[in-house]
């Protein structure tokens, strides 16, 4: 019984990002489809942020993606007006935050 509760805890959680995502890649006016295609929503994500397209291969290499994605992480906070605070709760509670960016009031500013 646990571990089924840790099971639906677990996917209402992956729901809750995906969502999240799901709004502010249309906040960001992309197709909010493109959150979900693997490799595809890293390429759209980096257009949101206005990064070129080779960053990809950063994604790619371990730890070097981390760091990548901490930068992508600030740049898409920064995209959507809040602070680096929020761009780092991203990295390390994107359950919390991802779903705070899409749904909450923020909104994308492609000239920040």
């Amino acid at each position: 019984m646990g571990a089924l509760i840790g099971v639906i805890i677990y996917l209402a959680i992956i729901v809750g990002i995906v969502a999240g995502f799901w709004k502010t890649y249309t906040k960001a006016g992309k197709p909010g489809w493109a959150s979900i295609v693997p490799i595809y929503n890293f390429i759209v994500l980096l257009e949101i942020v206005k990064k070129p397209l080779w960053w990809i291969v950063l994604l790619l290499i371990p730890l070097v993606n981390f760091v990548a994605l901490i930068m992508i992480y600030l740049e898409l906070a920064k995209k959507f007006g809040k602070g680096a605070g929020f761009g780092i709760g991203l990295v390390f509670l994107p359950f919390i935050f991802v779903p705070m960016l899409g749904f909450g009031d923020a909104e994308y500013n492609e000239a920040a």
